[in-house]
């Protein structure tokens, strides 16, 4: 029975991490912060914090599925690549 628990405890988490990574939920845990800056249109731009570039947009904040853990904010941008 232990065996079984085990099996199906390692299932479970193996079939939710390959979700994740297709599905394209789970942020990028190497992030930056931006300073505030003023637009040449005169718009004042606030800090934030963003995650690395890293060739795939499945794992940024902004993306379905994934929430920013600094304002809660909930990703609503389709990925693209």
């Amino acid at each position: 029975m232990k065996t079984f628990a085990f099996a199906f405890a390692f299932a479970l988490a193996a079939t939710a991490a390959q979700a994740q990574y297709q599905t394209g939920t789970g942020s990028n845990s190497s992030t930056h912060t931006s300073s505030g800056y003023t637009r040449g249109n005169g718009t004042y731009v606030a800090p934030y914090v963003a995650t690395n570039p890293n060739g795939t947009q499945r794992d940024n904040y902004s993306t379905t599925g994934n929430v920013n853990p600094y304002t809660g904010a909930v990703g609503t941008r389709a990925p693209t690549k």
